[in-house]
């Protein structure tokens, strides 16, 4: 299938679930499947709706350590019920923003925080391969089993990348794949069961090329064959940060070479990859028509790939 027909599945399956909640079953037959990953207390801190409408595979508000003042923005916000856990937490000097693709959920999501009384939101239409902020304006980056639905992930973890600040983190909930396990090519099976998630060591790897450090994935529950619900953290570095050598201090998970996909660079190799990954997004994105909030940026993405030619 190609990205628009899989993007189009995954539309329609989630239209449906705004009219009748739906979504893959549990072992207990749960119609109310997302929302069992939340404590009682975090629940009533949201509403019932916004619960009703939860599904995905784990509870990234319970991971994220948000702090009040922060800015948080979930990916795939569907009926807000993170966005809202979120903006209680930051309290009135923090902001959580929602991304979603679905006008219907948008409006849900809108009633939802209203009548929870929360203020300090908002919630964005589109897609999580290019977020509608600007570069380095969130603290903090969730979501709730939906990098999985994306049929590129390489573009939605390059965005994440750039919309955090430097030292932002990451704390999603995820499907995540044995490696080895085959991917399918079902576009239906892909919204509902989680069939497009990454591999374990290509999420890492895709993590470490966005620039995103200290990766870690850690199973929480079985989705399926082959397939977890997981914890996914990671951190955005400095920016650049480097020690005395040209190395790169920030990489737990060994990067991948673009031409054989498997074969692990050098701390040079790998900082002219990162950085040449982040030159072409921006650029694509210049050409969507999708103005960069950083020209700067790449100024100093073009500087440091001479610097590390210089280094070899």
């Amino acid at each position: 299938m190609t990205h628009d027909s899989i993007h189009d599945d995954v539309r329609a399956y989630y239209r449906a679930a705004v009219q009748v909640r739906g979504g893959c079953t549990n072992d207990d037959d749960d119609d109310r499947w997302g929302a069992n990953r939340y404590d009682a207390d975090s629940l009533a801190a949201g509403t019932r709706a916004a619960a009703d409408l939860s599904m995905g595979c784990g509870n990234p508000y319970a991971v994220a350590d948000l702090e009040p003042g922060e800015t948080v923005l979930d990916l795939g916000s569907g009926g807000g019920l993170d966005v809202i856990l979120s903006a209680k937490r930051v309290g009135p000097t923090g902001q959580a923003y929602g991304v979603d693709f679905l006008p219907e959920m948008l409006d849900r999501a809108r009633i939802n925080a209203a009548d929870a009384g929360v203020t300090n939101v908002e919630f964005l239409k589109g897609m999580i391969e290019d977020l509608p902020l600007p570069d380095a304006s969130v603290d903090v980056v969730i979501s709730n089993c939906v990098i999985n639905l994306a049929p590129d992930k390489t573009p939605v973890f390059a965005e994440i990348a750039r919309v955090l600040r430097p030292r932002g983190r990451v704390a999603v909930s995820d499907v995540v794949a044995d490696n080895g396990l085959a991917p399918t090519d079902d576009g239906t099976t892909w919204a509902e069961c989680g069939a497009g998630a990454l591999r374990y060591d290509e999420y890492l790897a895709l993590l470490a090329r966005s620039g995103l450090a200290d990766a870690t994935i850690e199973y929480t529950h079985d989705t399926g064959p082959g397939l977890h619900g997981a914890i996914i953290r990671a951190n955005r570095a400095n920016r650049w940060q480097q020690g005395a050598t040209g190395s790169v201090d920030r990489v737990s998970a060994a990067p991948v070479s673009p031409q054989s996909g498997d074969v692990p660079l050098g701390p040079a190799g790998f900082v002219e990859h990162e950085h040449l990954g982040r030159l072409e997004h921006a650029v694509r994105r210049v050409d969507n028509g999708v103005p960069h909030h950083d020209v700067a940026d790449l100024g100093e993405l073009i500087d440091r790939m001479k610097f590390v030619r210089l280094m070899t």
